[in-house]
């Protein structure tokens, strides 16, 4: 056991190590560990650093960065992009989209059927379309009593909402002499 992740052993994480082609280093073992402890997950290179160190696994920010990379060109896991200078490592690969929490810097699933995109045009010449990536953008709602219109930003059956925030609405401030 790599004493980090009962639910990954080392030698669990060197046979998807080697399904994926790549050599059971300690190192990557160790990360395989780590990024398969609490499931499917989102995570940066950061997060995954930071934990890392606190597992008391030497290993440097650039090497997580490497091996992440290398992960992901191994199809081990799928990079998302949030905007030109942040991205996340998924390390569920099933076809799925995500709204991103921007508020709080979080990545939420979206089921992989929930979403169909149309009018994909025809890749150039030479090339296959490995995947499309829909990212939602959302932020905290300012108005609480709003709601978003049926079949408009809503994942789930009869227009409501799974992540629909249930707040109460607030009470409005009045001006005097109004």
């Amino acid at each position: 056991m790599t004493g980090i992740c009962p639910e990954i052993d080392d030698t669990q994480a060197a046979q998807r190590l080697r399904a994926a082609g790549l050599r059971p280093t300690r190192q990557r073992v160790a990360l395989v560990g780590l990024l398969y402890a609490h499931g499917k997950r989102h995570l940066t290179a950061e997060t995954l650093h930071d934990e890392a160190v606190a597992a008391g696994i030497e290993v440097s920010l650039a090497t997580v960065y490497n091996t992440l990379h290398q992960f992901t060109k191994a199809r081990m896991l799928r990079q998302v992009a949030v905007d030109a200078a942040r991205f996340y490592f998924d390390t569920n690969v099933d076809p799925h989209q995500h709204f991103y929490d921007q508020d709080h810097g979080i990545l939420i699933d979206i089921p992989g059927d929930a979403i169909k995109v149309t009018g994909v045009p025809n890749p150039p010449r030479g090339t296959v379309i490995d995947r499309v990536d829909v990212v939602i953008r959302t932020v905290a709602d300012r108005m609480p009593e709003r709601r978003p219109r049926k079949g408009l930003g809503n994942i789930g059956d009869s227009g409501t909402s799974q992540w629909q925030d249930q707040r109460r609405p607030r009470a409005q401030k009045t001006r005097a002499g109004a």
